[in-house]
């Protein structure tokens, strides 16, 4: 899959993080992310490629009917944990999907969207990039933990620093 290396890559980054965390720092709320845990936002992560599975193998995929797993963000061993087994289950075939969301004007209608399992694989890895950005912020105003340079910094954000380096 194209994009296996891609997911792996932030998946060791987001593990090792949350590895040097203390669970407290875990769980602490965040002022600056409204309150919001470094835990809710790996929580958020995780449950959206588990979504992802399930829509899979249902053929369709809604983001927004995903359980929540308050476990997953209080406990950050157990996130560490499925982040590698999501990445190990990952590589599939693509198939079509039916994407379901929310209308976005009466929020009581259910849009479906066509869709594919590599394109939504693709949404799940920005998403996860975006959400590693506001741990960024939250692991800054609660731990001392050192990130890399490039956590929670989008692909083309990286390629453009690279060729304006050159």
């Amino acid at each position: 899959m194209l994009l296996k290396e891609p997911i792996q890559n932030v998946f060791v980054q987001l593990s090792e993080s949350l590895n040097q965390l203390e669970d407290s720092e875990y769980t602490q709320p965040s002022k600056i992310l409204f309150n919001a845990t470094i835990g809710q936002h790996a929580r958020h992560i995780i449950e959206l490629f588990l979504c992802l599975e399930k829509g899979y193998n249902e053929g369709v995929v809604n983001y927004e009917k995903r359980k929540r797993d308050h476990r997953i963000e209080a406990d950050r061993k157990l996130a560490i944990q499925l982040l590698k087994d999501i990445y190990h289950r990952i590589e599939r075939p693509n198939t079509e999907l039916t994407l379901e969301t929310e209308d976005f004007e009466d929020f009581v209608t259910t849009v479906s969207i066509p869709t594919n399992y590599y394109r939504e694989i693709a949404y799940n890895l920005e998403h996860t990039v975006h959400h590693m950005a506001l741990i960024r912020v939250g692991i800054n105003e609660v731990s001392s933990v050192v990130l890399p340079d490039e956590f929670g910094v989008a692909f083309s954000t990286l390629k453009y620093r690279k060729e304006c380096a050159q």
